[in-house]
C-alpha cells in the first residue's frame, strides 16, 4: 500500500488570498446581486432534464421568503 502524506500540516502562507478575503469580507452586495446568484445556484444545481429553466429560477427567487424560526 502507498504512504499516505499527512494532511495536518498547516496551509502554506498566502499573503495574497489573505488579503482578498480580506477584502471580500468588507464588499457589501446588493439585493440585486445576490437574487442573481441565487437563481444561478437554482438553475445550476437543477437535475439534467428538469424544466427548471434559467428564467423560471429568476421568478422563483423573486419569492423567497426569509422566516425567523419560533424561540422553543
Amino acid at each position: 500500500m502507498a504512504e499516505r502524506k499527512s494532511a495536518l500540516k498547516r496551509a502554506p502562507a498566502r499573503p495574497e488570498l489573505n488579503e482578498k478575503l480580506e477584502k471580500a469580507k468588507k464588499q457589501v452586495i446588493t439585493e440585486e446581486q445576490l437574487q442573481e446568484q441565487r437563481a444561478s445556484f437554482v438553475y445550476g444545481n437543477a437535475p439534467k432534464g428538469s424544466r427548471i429553466t434559467k428564467e423560471s429560477a429568476i421568478k422563483a427567487t423573486k419569492h423567497i421568503r426569509v422566516v425567523t424560526p419560533a424561540a422553543a
